[in-house]
């Protein structure tokens, strides 16, 4: 079973940066994709960002420009840069680990992310 730890969330302000990391638990998974998912209250949980093993990276359109994911191979890590925070990143962020075309797929707990007006 792999676990995937989150850690960064907190409060911040509009304008602000906040900065996540989840560390997987294994690095078995040669190609995979890991990525940052958020779920605000009533609404379904959507992707942020997502990097595969050879560092291709996807972003919403929401947070382009904005936030930056990227990884560390060696330590099973992936990090998610927030700059220029907005109150509507407000969510729960959730790291995702994935292995294309298997039914290897993992989540993280979840760490808070609040930004106030």
């Amino acid at each position: 079973q792999v676990q995937l730890v989150e850690s960064g969330g907190g409060l911040v302000q509009a304008g602000g940066s906040l900065g996540l990391s989840c560390v997987a638990s294994t690095n078995i998974f040669t190609v995979n994709i890991m990525g940052w998912y958020r779920q605000a209250p009533g609404n379904q949980r959507e992707l942020v960002a997502s990097i595969t093993s050879g560092r291709a990276t996807d972003y919403a359109d929401s947070v382009k420009g904005r936030f930056t994911i990227s990884r560390d191979n060696t330590e099973s890590t992936i990090y998610l840069q927030m700059n220029s925070l907005k109150p509507e990143d407000t969510a729960v962020y959730y790291c995702n680990l994935r292995v294309p075309g298997s039914n290897y797929d993992y989540w993280g707990q979840g760490t808070q992310v609040t930004v106030s007006s």
